[in-house]
């Protein structure tokens, strides 16, 4: 509507005059800010860092910013956070702080907000996503603890109301069953967390039930290293008395004493997923809903040794 010599003056004398354009205005009129929120559950947990940033990188390449928060695993936190994005008007969410009946989510779904969850997913709505192969996971995990020689493997496993949790378990109670493993329901506990401490509680109830095992399967590498905590507190040593696996290969597990043998997840690509797909949702609200799983792989350390 303008010619380019009078749009090149306009420009000139708003940069003279120090003029900058406020995006949140803008956003009220074209209802498109260019933000997108994440959302977690620990940022204190090591898995999740590396997704953060390469999602962030993968949006910055597109314009967005990225709006991040911790929930603290606090579900009205949650439900604060997520309220107070909206409002904000972000364009999309990407959330890795759902539980598995989670009403954010249910909320989301119904006002048709841009979503995609990464890590996790839900029960009840199909939602995009963005997660690991749980059950290839732990039956990696069984293949390598059955190889060398383990028959009687204890299994922590991580909270239930998460989706990471729960099928890491239910893997695990229907592998037990396929390899003719000791079917001891006194050899597992789910964790209420996913913590050091947690770990740590978790292996000491086991132990308390006086069962033999040779090996313990963790969920997560906090549980691992809390694991950890509880041999050396008996005076035992891993892996020459309890060998212990665990599942995300978070950074600094090869530091551990011994180095952990566990899952690797691809934390960078999960960040890059989640963000294209929220891209492409942003773009074609329309579009059918994807779920993209990923596939771990063992990582074979000091932890695991053949049973004494």
């Amino acid at each position: 509507m303008v010619s380019d010599r009078l749009a090149r003056k306009i420009m000139q004398a708003a940069e003279d005059l120090g003029y900058r354009r406020n995006p949140l205005a803008a956003g009220l009129r074209t209802r498109q800010t260019y933000t997108v929120g994440i959302v977690l559950p620990d940022l204190t947990n090591p898995v999740f860092p590396p997704i953060v940033r390469s999602a962030e990188h993968t949006l910055g390449a597109e314009g967005y910013t990225a709006v991040l928060a911790d929930t603290g695993n606090r579900r009205r936190r949650e439900r604060t956070i997520v309220d107070n994005m909206n409002n904000r008007l972000v364009d999309g969410l990407i959330i890795a702080a759902a539980r598995r009946k989670d009403p954010v989510v249910d909320d989301c779904v119904s006002l048709g907000i841009p979503l995609v969850l990464v890590n996790r997913t839900v029960d009840k709505h199909h939602v995009a996503a963005v997660i690991n192969d749980d059950e290839l996971g732990i039956e990696l995990a069984l293949d390598h603890l059955r190889g060398l020689g383990h028959r009687r493997i204890a299994y922590m496993g991580g909270p239930q109301n998460t989706s990471t949790g729960y099928t890491r378990y239910r893997a695990f109670v229907r592998l037990r069953k396929r390899y003719g493993l000791a079917p001891d329901r006194g050899l597992v506990v789910n964790a209420a967390d996913y913590t050091e401490a947690a770990g740590q509680r978790a292996l000491r109830r086991i132990l308390k039930r006086d069962r033999e095992f040779t090996a313990v399967l963790a969920a997560n590498d906090l549980l691992a290293l809390g694991c950890y905590d509880e041999i050396r507190a008996l005076g035992l040593t891993c892996p020459d008395d309890i060998s212990v696996t665990g599942f995300n290969d978070m950074p600094f597990v090869d530091r551990f004493d011994p180095p952990l043998t566990t899952l690797h997840i691809p934390r960078e690509d999960l960040g890059v997923q989640a963000a294209k797909l929220l891209l492409e949702r942003i773009r074609q609200p329309d579009m059918p809903v994807k779920k993209v799983r990923l596939e771990p792989r063992i990582v074979v350390r000091g932890s695991t040794a053949p049973p004494a």
